[in-house]
């Protein structure tokens, strides 16, 4: 009996260990209703329809705003780890002059590149402090007693 009991407390206390092992999925970006932005047709379709059958794009082009992208993810974390992407999907269409769609191209995840951010710091010419002459830099440096504008001879500001 205590052994059935040491083992229904083992698998008890192991429950929650099993969260950890199914992924949590996280959803991104457009959702499409009825209309994939696919199945936009280059020459059929144009600018108002696009508009009515897929709703507002995610973004528009930045120099370019006859371009516009519909785009989403799927992300899976598991436990504590960092999530990763599992599912892109970027809809770029552009249109002509004459609100026409002239182009409907779609990228996913591995149409992506790695781009190497430059590092938030700037280099600075001069001398780097060590760790011991930054603590004791300061010691025996004299300070100057502060003096009042009003009377610049007399460091004690009084009269």
């Amino acid at each position: 009996m205590a052994r059935l009991s040491l083992v229904a407390a083992g698998l008890l206390a192991a429950l929650p260990l099993t969260a950890c092992l199914s992924p949590a999925r996280d959803f991104h970006g457009y959702i499409a209703d009825e209309v994939q932005p696919i199945d936009i047709k280059p020459g059929d379709d144009t600018r108002s329809t696009v508009l009515a059958q897929l709703g507002s794009p995610s973004t528009e082009g930045l120099f370019d705003t006859n371009i516009w992208f519909y785009y989403s993810d799927i992300q899976e974390r598991f436990a504590f780890y960092r999530p990763k992407v599992v599912e892109r999907s970027i809809i770029a269409i552009s249109f002509s002059e004459d609100d026409a769609v002239d182009e409907v191209v779609k990228y996913s995840v591995t149409d992506g590149q790695i781009v190497s951010y430059a590092s938030r710091e700037t280099p600075t010419r001069g001398r780097e402090l060590g760790f011991w002459e930054q603590i004791f830099g300061t010691v025996g440096a004299v300070r100057l007693p502060n003096t009042d504008e009003t009377t610049p001879g007399n460091p004690t500001g009084r009269r």
